[in-house]
């Protein structure tokens, strides 16, 4: 059985500036219940660009991801390498310009390597995605350089 989570949030503000903070995994655990960040190895062509593997520690849990996809402002896509009692993780973070800011979309999908797990881990895995992206706005938002309103000088 396949899982699915999908979370979508506004920030009001650029999705380059989503997108920067998606990019700069030593920066997750600032935004986000992540505990540490450790970039196991570089990307391809970049840091942290398509093949990089990034390892997040948050007690008890060691992940390691990797980044497959990369598409600038629009896109991060990643795979869990190794961490949690699942297979074929992937997630995928799409950014759409919208109003003024930017919708975000974190979307995973998993499959159990225990059925019964499957379920525990779905659940705990969508509360924690849900924290991910309220402080992925957040982070983003606060990070945004204010605006004038109405288009006016201050």
């Amino acid at each position: 059985m396949v899982h699915i989570i999908e979370v979508e949030r506004f920030a009001a503000t650029e999705p380059a500036v989503v997108y920067a903070l998606l990019r700069d995994g030593a920066g997750w655990p600032t935004w986000s219940p992540l505990g540490s960040f450790e970039l196991e190895r570089q990307g391809e062509a970049e840091r942290e660009g398509v093949g990089a593997i990034r390892v997040f520690r948050t007690w008890p849990v060691r992940s390691r991801e990797r980044i497959v996809e990369l598409v600038p402002d629009r896109r991060l896509a990643y795979v869990l390498e190794s961490g949690l009692p699942i297979q074929d993780y992937r997630a995928q973070v799409d950014l759409e310009p919208r109003d003024g800011g930017t919708v975000i979309r974190w979307r995973s999908t998993f499959s159990a390597r225990v059925p019964l797990l499957g379920r525990l881990v779905h659940t705990m895995l969508d509360r924690f995605i849900l924290r991910l992206v309220a402080g992925l706005a957040a982070a983003a938002e606060a990070r945004s350089t204010p605006r004038s309103m109405g288009g006016q000088g201050r």
